[in-house]
């Protein structure tokens, strides 16, 4: 159930919220009780073996997680977080083969992982890491959590427990896949949600850019010139009372409309005339040519739904888009930040960091996500050299083995 925790605050007036239900612990407890993982390592890729971060560690990412916060060159020095954990959808997951050249075929009845926890032990399954991952972050770090639609109602009210509710920046929507054309009755679900939360007020934030599409060039800049570019156009004069500068003064006979000004003084409307960038209306009203293949340049500010469809042929079950979690790395961290994805699954976070040349932490528990990662990551140019751990005193599974 949902219980109010602390009732109407009179200096903030939000209510404060929590989930309760049997088997929560208390966020100390789960940081003191917590087993650190038993590490060891399997092997070193890479030239230049000197100190690195890039790691990929096998085994219970809890216990992982616990072993990084005991590490002082980690433990508040995460920038950033992006998790794509089970959604709780009582599935098991089996790979199948892959149609790249850079990921071996699986046999398709092996499984890949699980995702079996339900309810309330699914719920604090995941609040558990995310209380670890908070520990990690560093002050001005932020965590993208990825998480369907049936899920993340709860998932939301867990994370404004452990981040707070005043950091909670956005609710994504991502377009992941093409219209589904079977009858149910209810709508189609083409969506899934991404909760993005800082750990401070103060986060890394680089802006988030995308193109345009055709279709937007096309209803934006409407008109066509004789040379076929298209463009639109804009007033020349703004808001804001008659000036007694240039600025508000007639130019070419013509005064701005009352209440306003010219955005330019004289000179540069002239010189905006002699380019071609100014186009007269029938009662002599001056507007402003904008031109697509110009303004195009400048990218547009990215909003909160997103359409970054999934591969359709995933070297791993529910591998995410590239292009979309290399997008949010680069909004949220810099060049040298460490990012951290302990449901690694197909490696795309890692891919992703390695890319734009952030360090990076994985963890999965899946040994064919440890095989898949490996192979993902040496297909790229100028791979960065990583270490391999395992944290399980079993015997190496044979898909892990084939890498050493």
């Amino acid at each position: 159930m949902i219980g109010d925790t602390s009732g109407q605050e009179a200096e903030s007036e939000t209510l404060e919220l929590k989930l309760s239900y049997r088997g929560k612990k208390g966020i100390r407890n789960v940081l003191d009780s917590t087993p650190s993982a038993r590490i060891r390592e399997i092997k070193r890729f890479g030239r230049g073996l000197s100190d690195t971060t890039n790691s990929l560690f096998f085994g219970d990412n809890l216990q992982v997680l616990k072993s990084l916060f005991e590490r002082k060159d980690i433990k508040g020095c995460v920038r950033l977080v992006y998790i794509d954990p089970p959604y709780s959808s009582r599935q098991e997951f089996k790979a199948g083969p892959s149609r790249t050249s850079t990921v071996s075929p699986a046999k398709k009845d092996q499984v890949a992982y699980e995702d079996l926890l339900v309810g309330a032990e699914y719920l604090e399954f995941l609040r558990r890491r995310l209380i670890m991952l908070r520990e990690l972050l560093a002050d001005d770090g932020s965590i993208y959590v990825h998480i369907d639609w049936k899920m993340g109602h709860y998932v939301k009210v867990v994370m404004d427990e452990v981040f707070g509710q005043k950091h909670f920046i956005n609710d994504i929507a991502r377009i992941k896949c093409n219209p589904k054309n079977f009858e149910r009755k209810g709508y189609g679900n083409v969506k899934d949600t991404i909760l993005f939360y800082s750990k401070t007020d103060n986060y890394v934030w680089n802006g988030s850019f995308e193109p345009y599409t055709r279709r937007q060039i096309e209803r934006l800049f409407q008109k066509i010139d004789e040379e076929g570019r298209r463009y639109t156009t804009n007033p020349l004069h703004a808001p804001g009372e008659t000036r007694n500068g240039p600025t508000g003064r007639p130019w070419r006979g013509v005064m701005p409309p009352p209440g306003r000004h010219w955005r330019y003084p004289p000179d540069v409307l002239e010189q905006l005339d002699r380019q071609g960038l100014i186009e007269w209306s029938a009662s002599r009203n001056p507007r402003k040519r904008i031109y697509a293949d110009e303004h195009m340049k400048q990218r547009k500010l990215r909003q909160d739904i997103w359409e970054f469809k999934d591969p359709p042929y995933p070297s791993y079950p529910t591998e995410k888009n590239l292009k979309m979690v290399e997008a949010l790395v680069e909004t949220s961290s810099n060049r040298g930040d460490i990012v951290l994805d302990c449901f690694a699954g197909s490696g795309t976070t890692l891919v992703a960091a390695e890319l734009v040349r952030r360090q990076w932490i994985g963890v999965d528990t899946s040994p064919i996500a440890i095989e898949t990662t490996v192979r993902r990551l040496h297909s790229l140019s100028g791979l960065r050299p990583y270490v391999l751990y395992s944290c399980t005193p079993d015997p190496l599974p044979d898909a892990i083995k084939k890498l050493l």
